[in-house]
């Protein structure tokens, strides 16, 4: 059987709580254990041995964690990022990867430990036009989820630290800023590769570290399943210094099959009758899905904050771009003050694993912005709220008090 039908026969089996599939080829035996222990593997899996005389998804690798290998295709996990453009360029279809959707499943069936799905920006319109964010709430409670929780709302909080942050260094000579937005593989290449400008990185957690480790603190014990377009997330996720902030990272392609082989239909399912507001974000946090929203969020935030202090934006989508970039600033070749780099083009919402076009993706996120009944990060009493439940009585006391948001560089 093919792999897909192999992952569909597991994941009814582990929903009906039935046998799983027997007897199996040893490659089926080998899929069978990826699916069932992902966090054994690689984030990129070989279905199967290739004869590969070609190299494509070497020369693919910008991070050279492949090579060949007696005509076999060999990864280096250590130099993986996730950012998949090996998988789409293997001719021979044998390379796929990671999946969380059987390790999120058995999650799900724990009743007694509450499990909350949490959304990444980009997700309008990713799971079809019937799905509206109410209605993908619903239907992530009908397959055993606690609640969902919109990312963007912890985005609107890494907003203020980011303005307040780039506020402190324009106050140096010469000072810039490198965002340290969604991106984790914009993050790792200022790491490795250009350390005379990391510090100019500000030490904080991506807006879904942030999600998981407030979620976690409000509701001690519970469980935390990130879901988004990017297979880097899994990666970061995993990270030393942030393991334990999320469970398991789906991407949009996996829920989407666990809708279909759940059989969730959304054009039977009601709109919620309640929201939960504290998962109401403002426009700027729902706009770091794509290229050049973080930047305009922050912005405008800093233009809130002190209108004299002016940011001056440059941005880059694409690996290649962001290099480039990142080359410029370090030669001192490029104008601006605040610098954003998005590894997928057109930012979350070309991710690989998303689920429509990169154009719609935009449109959709755009207008979901412009639905927002806040503009800004501080004018959203969500936020505020969020900061009280935590035990602090304003965003800055939080900001300065807390190391909720930060991480070592």
């Amino acid at each position: 059987m093919t792999f897909q039908e192999l992952h569909k026969k597991v994941l009814k089996a582990k929903n009906d709580n039935t046998p799983l599939p027997n007897p199996l080829t040893e490659q089926e035996q080998h899929q069978l254990d990826c699916l069932l222990h992902p966090d054994e593997y690689p984030l990129v899996w070989k279905l199967e041995d290739c004869d590969c005389t070609q190299g494509s998804c070497v020369s693919a690798c910008t991070f050279h964690a492949l090579e060949i290998k007696d005509g076999q295709a060999v990864l280096n996990p250590e130099k993986c990022t996730g950012c998949a453009k090996c998988i789409e360029a293997c001719q021979n279809n044998h390379l796929t990867f990671s999946r969380d959707s059987i390790k999120t499943l058995e999650m799900l069936k724990d009743k007694n430990t509450p499990v909350f799905a949490l959304m990444a920006p980009a997700f309008v319109g990713q799971f079809g036009e019937n799905a509206t964010p109410s209605r993908i709430r619903t239907a992530l409670k009908s397959i055993g989820f606690s609640g969902m929780i919109e990312v963007a709302a912890f985005a609107d909080i890494l907003t203020l630290k980011e303005a307040l942050e780039f506020k402190h260094n324009m106050e140096r000579p010469g000072g810039f800023q490198l965002t340290s937005c969604c991106c984790p593989i914009w993050i790792k290449l200022i790491r490795d590769d250009f350390d005379k400008i990391v510090d100019h990185l500000p030490a904080a957690v991506s807006p879904m570290i942030a999600c998981g480790r407030i979620v976690k603190q409000l509701h001690k014990g519970c469980r935390t399943v990130f879901v988004g377009p990017c297979l880097a997330k899994k990666a970061e996720a995993k990270e030393p210094e942030l393991l334990g902030a999320i469970d398991c990272v789906l991407t949009f392609e996996e829920l989407s099959y666990m809708f279909d082989v759940l059989q969730v239909d959304f054009s039977e399912l009601s709109e919620s009758e309640q929201e939960e507001t504290r998962e109401h974000s403002a426009s700027a946090g729902r706009l770091y899905a794509r290229t050049g929203g973080v930047s305009q969020a922050v912005s405008e935030c800093v233009r809130n904050i002190d209108p004299k202090c002016r940011l001056e934006p440059v941005y880059a989508n694409g690996v290649a771009n962001c290099r480039k970039l990142l080359d410029d600033i370090r030669n001192g070749k490029t104008g601006g003050n605040f610098f954003e780099g998005m590894a997928c083009d057109g930012g979350c919402v070309g991710g690989p694993k998303r689920n429509i076009p990169v154009e719609e993706g935009t449109s959709y996120v755009n207008a979901y912005a412009d639905a927002a009944p806040y503009k800004t990060p501080a004018e959203n009493p969500y936020v505020i709220d969020l900061i009280h439940r935590l035990g602090f009585f304003t965003i800055e006391e939080f900001l300065k008090s807390s190391d909720i948001l930060t991480r070592s560089l």
